[in-house]
């Protein structure tokens, strides 16, 4: 059997780029010695390193954002993954180069591949070895020309205060389980005929079955495991430092399930100030699409948008 990548480091774990972190390291609930400071010549007051040409295009509410050739589109690998291309826009709007990103909920590494593009340093954690494993891999795939630090911890988010320091984190930028929305069969309905029964048809597509997971739990057990995750980590974010969460809603037994709603008024309650809502428009990412509730019950796509979440630290 292979062994997990941080079973396979050195003992000079704190020198490599791309560094994995599990039960067995070293540095498994240690505080990491992560640079943080911006490394850029931007003035004090600026929010980030972007042209006002650059600056524009991200004022504009709706989004939309293309894959490219190092996004991962196989479900097999993981079964709900994000272009790093919006990754970049988010960390590109939030963050100076040599500062820190944080995502608690990693996945499959895109946002440390996006951090490593733009010189960012970043942090990940995920609850599922496999998914440490593939942004190693993906990590490690990546340019040699770069002076930042991306590391992936094998460990629950409720743990991440025991690595960072506090107000050293700029962003924190994550895609979180939807609730229990993939803990069920898929039933394929957007899809059109015989292309419903494809290779997911029937498959429950969740991360795993475990307790901890925010994907097998309720909406109002997520709202309150997620709230208490992002308060633990509010000392670390530095005073007006942004955190970007990236929520669908969903339908469940005919009825709309409201997430963003549910977390907007959850981390207002741990100490959020919500500044913008952002739409992410998948409509052109999205082929295929069937007829739902026609001709007597209308039901929007939600596999078009989804939405982004700008909360900030407000002291």
């Amino acid at each position: 059997m292979q062994q997990p990548a941080y079973k396979q480091e050195d003992e000079n774990l704190q020198d490599r780029f791309s560094l994995a972190i599990g039960e067995s390291s070293p540095l498994y609930r240690s505080r990491l010695d992560v640079a943080h400071l911006r490394t850029c010549n931007c003035p004090p007051n600026h929010l980030n390193c972007l042209t006002p040409k650059e600056w524009i295009k991200s004022q504009l509410g709706v989004w939309q954002v293309s894959y490219c050739g190092r996004d991962i589109r196989d479900k097999e690998l993981h079964p709900a993954t994000f272009p790093i291309a919006l990754a970049r826009r988010v960390i590109e709007l939030f963050t100076h180069e040599g500062e820190l990103v944080l995502d608690p909920f990693v996945g499959s590494g895109t946002t440390l591949v996006a951090a490593q593009e733009l010189n960012r340093n970043a942090v990940g954690f995920d609850l599922q070895e496999r998914y440490i494993q593939l942004c190693i891999q993906r990590l490690r795939e990546g340019s040699l020309f770069h002076t930042t630090q991306q590391i992936a911890v094998h460990d629950d988010a409720l743990h991440i205060p025991h690595y960072l320091a506090p107000e050293t984190v700029s962003l924190i930028w994550t895609s979180p389980p939807y609730a229990n929305l993939l803990n069920r069969e898929r039933k394929n309905k957007s899809r059109r005929g015989n292309e419903r029964k494809n290779s997911q048809f029937g498959r429950v597509e969740q991360y795993s079955q475990e307790p901890r997971d925010l994907g097998t739990m309720s909406l109002e057990e997520y709202t309150a495991a997620l709230g208490d995750i992002f308060e633990n980590l509010l000392p670390l974010l530095r005073p007006k430092g942004h955190y970007v969460v990236n929520v669908p809603d969903m339908w469940w037994e005919n009825e709309r399930i409201t997430i963003h709603i549910a977390v907007v008024e959850e981390l207002r309650k741990r100490g959020y100030e919500l500044r913008n809502i952002i739409i992410w428009d998948r409509t052109n990412i999205v082929n295929r699409i069937g007829i739902l509730g026609w001709p007597s019950n209308y039901i929007t796509m939600g596999i078009t948008y989804e939405y982004l979440l700008d909360f900030r630290r407000s002291d």
